[in-house]
């Protein structure tokens, strides 16, 4: 597995790829890890059974790391010891150095598109390499056994732009840790609300992708109908400060983990979700899995998971006020009294981590048994829509 982006960096991808590597080690296999070297790391090639790359800071993600091209390196480890297949999780420099050493040594590559960067590079003034990012994306891609998508609309996306043999494998979400039970009067307390006053929060990187502005307008709106509601931020990024200092109202408690970051879900209400740049959005399936409601737009995974009336609403794409209506709505449904929080946890029970583990062992298993075989478009997107289940 070859990823930018790996445990403790705290975000959906490094996540994802952890559980998926845990979950195959546990079935039995090993899996080896490539990844530039973290900041608190000492020099060297292994760390815990990971190669270790040389890495950058990632401009405006200074946290995170990407790799450099180091093809040779690459090509000498897998002669050293061949694996069976390569997935090769991001597309970045690294990326690209194993996707090339790998059809060198002819080890089959599949590959995952977890990060729209056409689309979040609007949000960092490069705009206008939208088209660029987008033709080289297709282009790695394409030259991968399969793609793998988290949800079935962005995998038809995808083929419409010109991706082929794309597939769908639904990240998961852990029930155990992200559960109503874990809600607790005295955090809640230490926000300031009563048992049965409204809490809404919000949970990512404070960043401008995130489209924040909108949910804390949201919930601007919500406590002008109900004074006695509160709403907790929590995550941290560049816009965290700036934030902060324009709504005052909020409390902005930084980045937040395991545990008490499961509480802080579980204790508030109404989990308002703003953006539109997710492949996915975790959060949106751990905030159901915490019996909490959510208000999102209709895209990625809140347009396969929200159900109106169950789980929370969907509101049409770019339908800003729409999302304002819809969080106020279900605000007074929540506040008279209604509890969805027993539905929104049973509403992700298919997204337990053991169903996507199966479903990532099968597809590996399935490239291993058909290396070298011809594997046309659409009939591997059959294939990966046949054993990988949304």
């Amino acid at each position: 597995m070859v990823t930018e982006t790996y445990a403790p960096e705290v975000n959906g991808v490094a996540m994802t790829l952890g559980r998926l590597a845990a979950g195959l080690t546990a079935r039995g296999h090993q899996v080896n890890i490539v990844r530039p070297r973290q900041r608190h790391e000492e020099t060297g090639r292994q760390s815990n059974g990971h190669c270790l790359t040389p890495g950058l800071p990632i401009p405006g993600y200074s946290e995170l790391r990407f790799g450099l091209p180091v093809v040779g390196q690459l090509r000498r480890l897998w002669r050293e010891q061949t694996p069976d297949v390569i997935h090769v999780a991001t597309e970045g420099p690294l990326g690209f150095a194993a996707l090339n050493a790998g059809r060198r040594l002819g080890i089959p590559v599949v590959s995952t598109f977890h990060t729209n960067f056409h689309t979040y590079s609007q949000h960092y003034g490069i705009g206008w390499l939208k088209n660029s990012i987008e033709r080289y994306l297709r282009w790695f891609h394409n030259r991968t056994v399969f793609t793998l998508a988290p949800t079935q609309a962005l995998a038809a996306e995808l083929s419409c732009l010109g991706f082929e043999r794309v597939g769908v494998l639904s990240r998961g979400v852990d029930a155990l840790l992200f559960n109503p039970a874990r809600r607790s009067l005295a955090l809640r307390a230490e926000w300031g609300a009563a048992s049965d006053d409204l809490v809404c929060i919000v949970v990512g990187r404070v960043a401008p992708e995130k489209n924040l502005g909108l949910a804390l307008d949201a919930f601007a709106a919500i406590q002008q109908q109900h004074p006695s509601a509160r709403m907790v931020c929590v995550g941290d990024g560049p816009m965290r400060e700036s934030l902060a200092r324009k709504y005052p109202q909020v409390r902005f408690v930084g980045a937040r983990y395991g545990e008490e970051l499961a509480a802080y879900y579980a204790s508030a209400d109404l989990f308002l979700f703003p953006s539109v740049t997710e492949t996915f959005g975790n959060v949106v399936a751990e905030a159901l899995s915490s019996g909490t409601a959510v208000v999102a737009f209709h895209h990625a995974a809140a347009a396969s998971l929200l159900r109106e009336g169950i789980n929370g609403q969907c509101i049409a794409l770019g339908d800003t006020a729409g999302f304002v209506a819809a969080s106020c709505a279900l605000a007074q449904h929540l506040v008279q009294g209604e509890s969805w929080r027993a539905a929104c946890h049973a509403s992700i029970r298919h997204l337990a981590w053991e169903n996507i583990h199966a479903g990532y062992e099968q597809l590996l298993e399935k490239v291993v048994h058909c290396h070298g075989q011809h594997w046309p478009g659409e009939d591997a997107t059959s294939r990966g829509s046949s054993v990988l289940a949304d």
